[in-house]
């Protein structure tokens, strides 16, 4: 695991330090129009958007979760809350395979009753952060179905290993932010939502998307 973090997490710098210089060779391929790069400018803008916003939905979620365990006294609130937090990043699923060994302790530790009451509170704090809150912060259109959720964490994490588990919803909403900032695949990114149509982010129409003609002057 920590093989495979140390070489994605390096991977992600250099996508990093190399996507400055990004539209300069777009504008290179095609010098007489900007509609390319318009739409990588708002796929950016949007994926940027997602991911700040999850995480900080995916930080409350290991906050609340931490302070909870720790309040029942359960053993370890700092990895349970990290482990909400990292697995808050895979809805629905996530949320669940994250109560499992907190509860499991708990009944270790105090009983059936106290298992129960932890488990509760998670059941709590997902449907209010997952059903209301995040939808609300997130917005309509930036869900993915629980088949295309369940089926990214089968090929990411048989790409990636476990760290793939943890980033397979990311890397599939960015495959369908790009998606659904091009009218001619938004019909993919439909598929893979929830049935809430995806916003197209529109080029400026004072961009034109066929060359310029050349006048043949200086």
């Amino acid at each position: 695991v920590f093989a495979n973090t140390f070489v994605i997490l390096f991977t992600v710098v250099f996508i990093l330090l190399e996507i400055s210089s990004f539209p300069l060779k777009l504008n290179a391929i095609q010098p007489r129009s900007r509609a390319t790069i318009q739409e990588f400018a708002a796929f950016a803008d949007s994926l940027q958007h997602y991911l700040n916003l999850k995480t900080l939905v995916s930080l409350l979620t290991g906050l609340t979760v931490g302070l909870w365990v720790a309040v029942l006294g359960i053993d370890f609130p700092v990895l349970w809350g990290l482990l909400a937090f990292l697995l808050n990043y895979v809805p629905t699923i996530g949320s669940f395979i994250a109560a499992i060994p907190a509860v499991l302790l708990g009944f270790i530790q105090f009983g059936l009753g106290r298992a129960l009451i932890a488990a509760a509170g998670y059941a709590v704090i997902n449907i209010v952060i997952a059903n209301i809150l995040e939808p609300r912060v997130m917005g309509k259109g930036l869900g993915l179905s629980t088949l295309v959720v369940f089926l990214s964490l089968l090929f990411w994490g048989w790409v990636l290993g476990p760290v793939g588990m943890i980033l397979s919803v990311p890397l599939t909403m960015t495959i369908k932010i790009a998606l659904q900032n091009s009218p001619r695949t938004r019909w993919v990114a439909v598929l893979l939502g929830r049935g809430e149509a995806p916003s197209v982010v529109e080029v400026p129409a004072t961009v034109s998307s066929e060359p310029v003609a050349d006048t043949g002057k200086a």
